[in-house]
């Protein structure tokens, strides 16, 4: 199928775009049409994204089914997909059509709700195929834009704040992105990210008032990167914006913020910071290993005292992510395929995790913990899921994220055993906030009047589940099914970064960093 990864990207604003132009908003009926018009855009979307995947070779490391042309101003408009990034669009593609049948409930201005969803998606899947840096960038900020507004219009009590800390923080990170790619592109003389993949940016070392920078240019344009991706994933200390966006967020908003959004940074990562600033990513791994480890624990803990479920489930998030920069930066094979598995994984449970907040939230209008208790009394269904997808989350054998943290925690143990040890006990961690969430939300007598005549969940809500319990499930018995697809392209990622960093002048920490990886 011709310009195949155009058609999976550009489907859902076409549908926007009708929504827009032909859908007039208001009553019951349109309501009902716009949320129907976006469910069927957006399977359509999940279904023609499936030829990507068939057509996928994961032999091959190099970029497929490049689709390039001249762009508006002579800019390049240059889309494709590898091993790190077919999943990734796979995830997003995946998420949305029961994102949009999770929004059944929305009432007010629907049609422009689904829009705000629909041009979402859109710019997420651009972020995960652009080969070009200026069309990256328009995709990577874009997407603020209509996130911004879900939270700001649909959220809740403090949107307003919410919305603009989001925009304020992960705008502000990105402007020092947008400097490094001016350097970059005046380095390289070229915007093509294949090309810039292979161009040797400088690696010698200088002074800026007064300290010595190892890593030269390599290592200033791996901090601005860093500056945007770390807000974006986020990490200790700039998560502080997530926990705010969620809470305030509908409940589609938390998914699709939890469950691709964060992903973005950690694409990034993969796709910028160690391909292309090997040496940078070197000199800086110790920082980014002590931040990830304080993470892990320090967010765990500040989940333990939550009284807001989605706060508390926000915070876990931010954890989880710890563990992928971690494994990212540890630059072995281990690492770098737990660190994309964690973030498929993650997608799949914290996503359902914001559902099942959803489920009770639509019924009861509250997100305290305190206002629940004893559910399994009136919902054994939901008490089931809800349970299955706390366990996924602790990182229960036989559920995918089990995989994640064993494989990120398997590579930064071979580079360095005192983080290894310091994030390990988030494992522990981890269990203590989701079973002690899980005890007080479903376990116990029904005592609250309130909560007598809750209802179960309805087929719809049940539907919604059924995929991401199979995903869960089956990537955590059958791993291969996603890690034989990233493998290859992660070993030829982590084959140039070592002979980048041998051929690098940074003294006996070359020599030690080869032999662990």
């Amino acid at each position: 199928m011709a310009n195949l990864l155009s058609i999976v990207t550009f489907l859902p604003a076409l549908a926007a775009l009708i929504l827009a132009v032909f859908l007039r908003g208001g009553d019951a009926a349109a309501d009902r049409n716009a949320k129907w018009l976006a469910l069927i855009a957006t399977t359509a979307t999940f279904v023609i994204s499936l030829f990507i995947l068939f057509q996928f070779d994961a032999s091959n490391t190099g970029f497929q089914m490049v689709e390039e042309g001249d762009w508006i101003l002579g800019l390049k408009y240059k889309m494709g997909v590898d091993g790190i990034s077919v999943l990734f669009v796979m995830l997003t593609t995946f998420m949305m059509p029961l994102t949009i049948a999770a929004s059944w409930a929305v009432k007010s201005r629907v049609k422009e709700y689904m829009i705000a969803f629909l041009l979402l998606e859109t710019l997420m899947l651009g972020v995960f195929m652009a080969l070009d840096l200026v069309l990256f960038y328009l995709f990577f900020e874009g997407g603020l834009i209509p996130m911004f507004l879900i939270i700001g219009i649909w959220g809740g009590k403090n949107r307003i704040y919410a919305a603009f800390k989001f925009f304020l923080y992960t705008f502000l990170g990105s402007v020092l992105m947008l400097v490094a790619m001016v350097a970059m592109y005046t380095d390289a003389g070229t915007t093509d990210i294949p090309t810039l993949l292979t161009h040797e940016f400088s690696t010698g070392s200088f002074e800026v008032l007064g300290v010595h920078i190892l890593g030269g240019l390599q290592t200033m344009l791996w901090l601005a990167f860093f500056a945007s991706f770390a807000v974006k994933m986020p990490m200790w200390p700039v998560h502080t914006w997530l926990p705010d966006a969620h809470v305030q967020a509908p409940t589609a908003g938390s998914v699709v913020l939890a469950a691709i959004l964060l992903k973005m940074g950690g694409y990034g990562f993969l796709r910028f910071s160690l391909p292309m600033f090997p040496v940078g990513s070197e000199v800086m791994a110790p920082l980014v290993f002590w931040m990830s480890a304080i993470a892990i624990v320090y967010t765990s803990l500040v989940a333990l005292v939550q009284d807001d479920m989605k706060k508390l489930i926000a915070y876990s998030s931010v954890a989880h992510m710890g563990y992928v920069t971690m494994g990212i930066f540890a630059a072995n094979q281990q690492g770098v395929d737990g660190a994309i598995f964690q973030m498929l994984s993650h997608g799949f449970i914290s996503g359902a995790l914001f559902l099942c907040v959803g489920v009770i939230y639509d019924r009861m209008h509250t997100r305290e913990i305190d206002a629940y208790g004893g559910l399994v009394n009136r919902m054994p269904a939901y008490a089931l899921i809800f349970m299955f997808f706390t366990m996924a989350n602790v990182g229960l054998p036989g559920t995918s994220g089990f995989v994640g943290e064993f494989l990120t925690l398997m590579g930064i143990f071979q580079v360095n055993t005192w983080v290894a040890l310091f994030a390990a006990s988030g494992v522990i961690l981890s269990a203590s906030y989701a079973l002690w969430l899980y005890r007080r939300v479903v376990f116990g007598d029904l005592i609250k009047e309130s909560l007598k005549t809750i209802r179960d969940m309805t087929s719809r809500e049940r539907a919604i589940f059924a995929p991401l319990v199979i995903m869960t499930l089956w990537l955590g018995v059958y791993p291969s099914a996603a890690l034989d697809i990233v493998g290859p392209s992660v070993e030829a990622l982590l084959s140039n970064y070592d002979t980048a960093v041998a051929a690098a002048d940074l003294g006996g920490d070359a020599q030690v960093a080869e032999a662990n990886h």
